[in-house]
């Protein structure tokens, strides 16, 4: 039996949720917020935005809409 390991971006995608239901981010809030909670990690969070064709200026709704990270 093989444990399947979640994608990094589904990880980001719960915290980036669990932040709108706490009300520290509002859905409509754009992703550059996100910067303001992660510090030093952001510059690779923005990465993996960016490779998945979001901008800093997409809301973060966009972020927690996705159903699957695949990377074709």
């Amino acid at each position: 039996m093989t444990k399947q390991v979640a994608h990094p971006m589904l990880k980001f995608q719960r915290k980036v949720s669990s932040l709108v239901e706490s009300k520290v981010l509002k859905s409509s809030d754009s992703i550059w917020k996100v910067a303001l909670l992660y510090g030093d990690d952001w510059a690779y969070w923005k990465r993996e935005l960016l490779e998945f064709g979001f901008t800093m200026q997409d809301p973060v709704s966009d972020v927690i809409v996705v159903e699957g990270w695949d990377e074709d």
